[in-house]
């Protein structure tokens, strides 16, 4: 996010092609989100026919002096960016727009022209940020609210320490705290504590003095460096940990939350002193106590849950056995309750133990029997001369038997 050094440049832009020159059109965009506090129409109207007297900025807080009040107020937010068209500045790639660009821009909020024709619109991809139409910007919120400006107003060094003496916080979350010292944003504090190489978590009170001196120092000298090359951040010195800070974490740099904002440091050179650092180890070594207690935890009932798991499987084995009994003695019982099919081959037989035995009533039973449960089978609807003929072979069914010729006694 934009942070001093970005809004700086913006300002310094403004200032050099804006002030003094009179304002004959202006367009909001309807978003009562970024435009706070006053109707776009009310804006574009209040703004046209009024001249530009300065730019100014506290923090990351930008403001157009007119030459009479209200004067629109700019909160550049997590993306808020000035662009001037026609206007080639390298050294601040927000600022220049190039002539096949759009324009105006996509996520334009307010655009201004000027009576030379020159064009300048604060745009806002994200938005966070506040367009604020106000009588006097620095008497209200949030400017009202903010510390010393880290660039225009720095603290003395002998008033840093003894602030910072009587701080109890992590010093990275008392550097983003606006109302401490303004215009400071998460890549520089980052960037200045490991340039004095102090950790991000050591509590502030505990900074030795030689340390608040280092610090105060970086301060100074990463704004003024980056202003130096126009917020160009590929102009940045190699040793910065700014060309660190979007990697993943690897064996030098590495990540911890601190004030709600991810911080990067390098573990070798930002260590905690003092107290800090013994209450780090005690809080190391506690939550490594912790881990290994559960890690027992769950050995155990592993170790627990195996003689189950033993007896599960020995039940289910005993229950297969069962089973398979079960079936057994079910297929046996189906075997003994199934009658006998009467064939072809077993009504022969049956006839000829009747010829034999010579028992005529007898016979004739059998034979009835027989015929009479081939006629259930028979298909009722087809006569059996015509099933007879459709055996596999062509031949004829045999001729059906003759009647017997009574005995003589």
């Amino acid at each position: 996010m934009p942070e001093l050094p970005e809004v700086e440049v913006a300002r310094r832009a403004l200032e050099e092609h804006c002030v003094g020159k009179r304002i004959v059109r202006c367009s909001a965009a309807d978003d009562t989100k970024v435009i706070d506090g006053v109707a776009p129409p009310r804006l574009e109207a209040a703004l046209v026919g009024r001249t530009i007297s300065a730019a100014r900025r506290k923090g990351k807080n930008l403001w157009l002096a007119l030459d009479s009040p209200p004067f629109p107020s700019f909160q550049f937010g997590m993306a808020g960016a000035i662009y001037i068209k026609g206007v080639e500045l390298s050294k601040y790639k927000r600022s220049a727009v190039s002539p096949t660009e759009e324009w105006p821009l996509k996520y334009s909020k307010l655009l201004v022209v000027m009576d030379d024709g020159l064009e300048f619109s604060f745009t806002d991809k994200r938005r966070f940020a506040k367009i604020r139409f106000l009588d006097n910007p620095e008497a209200v919120p949030p400017i009202s609210e903010l510390g010393p400006d880290a660039l225009f107003e720095p603290l003395h060094l002998d008033d840093f320490v003894e602030s910072l003496s009587r701080k109890k916080a992590p010093i990275k979350a008392l550097l983003l705290d606006q109302s401490f010292i303004s215009g400071i944003g998460n890549w520089i504090a980052d960037e200045v504590l490991y340039q004095a190489r102090i950790h991000p978590m050591q509590t502030a009170s505990m900074i030795s003095k030689e340390k608040c001196k280092a610090l105060h120092q970086c301060i100074i000298e990463v704004i003024e460096k980056s202003l130096e090359v126009g917020c160009n951040s590929s102009q940045y010195p190699e040793n910065w940990i700014f060309h660190s800070r979007e990697k993943k974490p690897g064996k030098k740099i590495d990540f911890i939350t601190v004030g709600g904002r991810t911080s990067a440091y390098v573990p070798e050179l930002q260590k905690l002193d003092g107290i800090d650092a013994t209450a780090s180890r005690a809080k190391i070594s506690k939550e490594q106590s912790k881990s290994n207690k559960a890690a027992r935890e769950v050995d155990d009932d592993e170790e627990e849950a195996k003689p189950a798991k033993r007896g599960r499987k020995q039940l289910v084995k005993a229950t297969h056995e069962i089973q398979e009994d079960e079936e057994d003695t079910k297929e046996s019982k189906r075997g003994r309750k199934q009658p006998a099919k009467t064939s072809k081959g077993s009504w022969k037989k049956a006839h000829h133990s009747s010829e034999g035995s010579g028992d005529d009533d007898s016979d004739d039973e059998a034979v009835d029997k027989v015929v009479a449960e081939q006629g259930k089978r028979r298909d009722p609807k087809q006569p059996a001369e015509a099933k007879s003929s459709s055996d596999k072979g062509g031949s004829a069914a045999p001729a059906k038997r003759p009647q017997r010729k009574k005995r003589q006694l």
